[in-house]
């Protein structure tokens, strides 16, 4: 197994990613999430690659691909996902099974109700898009949605401190020891990058309209009923269990899994959530 790193011109943005896996077979589009890339794969592609075609690309200013400045990119989350949607169409990529994790999520979701034909599965891992799924340490964030001042954006700014880039992979992981440093490491280096925080604040300020969309995500897995693996670190301290159960609500047939782990649960478990993806993927996709 090779893993292939590139970068693509997509409409005059460099988008880096890494591909695995013989394009002819059935493609799997792996979405990271906040504050990380698609490093946070460096696991899981391996349990894939053998059975299917794995592309993991980096969103706009997050990873290796290119940060263009705030006054030439708007940093939203309906922005992110028209770069990884021109980024599938560039690449070739037509058709394709979901893993949408945190911010992920909101990208991946955007792009199925958008061309839903081109979706052949979901997988969310802690990726959410239920009301109750979001937990009370959202509270901080919600704030500022109903005041953008710049007071309630700087309270923010914890958010993007080494400290909280450790609590996100170690809480709930009953031995923090078993997590590497490599990928929280590579997380706050990017986030030092000059003028990465102000993006970040700018899509935590966004992230609202990803609340908004969660009516129209629900309406669309009620029509198109896309085969659905929710598998949820479950002492996630964002993403809570409820919101994996509530898949089941608009998708009946979603199957719902737990790991004993946190938000980055592929820290710990890229095994077993890569063995639960080969055996749903085998059933539904080939």
């Amino acid at each position: 197994m090779h893993v292939q790193f590139r970068t693509v011109d997509v409409d005059g943005l460099n988008v880096f990613y890494r591909e695995a896996g013989d394009a002819s077979r059935p493609t799997l589009l792996l979405l990271h999430g906040f504050p990380s890339a698609s490093h946070m794969f460096r696991d899981l592609i391996p349990e894939l690659a053998g059975r299917y075609h794995v592309v993991a690309p980096d969103l706009p200013g997050f990873g290796m691909t290119e940060q263009p400045a705030r006054d030439q990119f708007a940093y939203k989350f309906e922005n992110l996902s028209n770069v990884i949607g021109r980024f599938t169409e560039v690449v070739g990529i037509d058709k394709f099974a979901l893993y949408v994790f945190d911010y992920g999520a909101p990208i991946g979701f955007r792009l199925a109700v958008k061309h839903p034909d081109r979706i052949t599965a979901i997988i969310t891992q802690n990726g959410n898009t239920y009301l109750e799924g979001v937990s009370d340490a959202f509270a901080p964030v919600q704030a500022y949605w109903k005041e953008p001042t710049q007071a309630n954006r700087d309270a923010l700014r914890g958010f993007l401190t080494p400290q909280t880039t450790l609590f996100q992979y170690t809480h709930g992981v009953a031995d923090p020891s078993l997590i590497s440093p490599d990928g929280r490491n590579l997380d706050d280096f990017y986030l030092s990058r000059s003028g990465n925080n102000e993006i970040q604040l700018d899509l935590l300020l966004d992230y609202q309209s990803n609340v908004a969309l969660y009516d129209t995500i629900q309406a669309y897995l009620r029509q198109y009923q896309p085969p659905v693996l929710a598998i949820w670190g479950e002492k996630d301290p964002f993403f809570i269990p409820a919101g994996a159960e509530a898949f089941k609500r608009d998708v009946p047939s979603a199957e719902v899994r737990f790991v004993d782990s946190g938000h980055f649960a592929l820290e710990t478990h890229a095994r077993e959530i890569g063995a639960a993806m080969r055996e749903f993927l085998a059933r539904h996709v080939g």
